[in-house]
């Protein structure tokens, strides 16, 4: 009993120095932004959601990935990635990264462990809304987090002027 007590202490401690030192979180994706009016599709497996995740229709995670984009502000493009800059800007671990008049890149980083994962909107002018897609580097599940942060910028940015 006290043999599997230290084990489990010594993967606690190995994670903890791991996440430390940046062994955690990954890669950032070289194929991000907006190609030919699409962002980068869902991951492969339960680590992602995209409001585009339809475009893929032979996608094995498509009714996971699925998400609803953000409507556009009534000021326009514009104004909404203005807000949306400063709902992440206000969200403990998320970094915005990237910055263009049409597009936002931002990494979102756990607090002990250091995951990384990548969030990225797009004011799609065609439709008039706001495409998004949040990402794990790592990993084949994700447990949700993903979807609950878009959600919890949805309820923020939906509630901003």
């Amino acid at each position: 009993m006290k043999f599997a007590f230290y084990l489990v202490l010594a993967a606690i401690v190995l994670a903890l120095v791991a996440a430390q030192v940046g062994l955690l979180s990954g890669q950032q994706p070289a194929d991000l932004g907006v190609k030919d009016g699409r962002l980068k599709p869902p991951s492969r497996t339960r680590n992602s959601v995209s409001s585009q995740a339809e475009l893929v229709p032979d996608h094995p995670q498509r009714a996971y990935a699925t998400i609803d984009p953000l409507p556009f502000k009534a000021a326009g493009a514009a104004a909404s990635l203005k807000a949306l800059e400063t709902v992440l800007r206000d969200m403990p671990g998320v970094t915005i990264v990237a910055q263009r008049p049409d597009y936002l890149y931002a990494q979102a980083q756990t607090r002990w462990l250091k995951f990384v994962d990548d969030v990225e909107f797009w004011a799609n002018p065609a439709s008039g809304v706001v495409e998004l897609r949040s990402a794990s580097r790592l990993g084949r599940e994700d447990f949700g987090v993903n979807r609950k942060r878009i959600e919890a910028i949805r309820a923020a940015y939906l509630a901003a002027p």
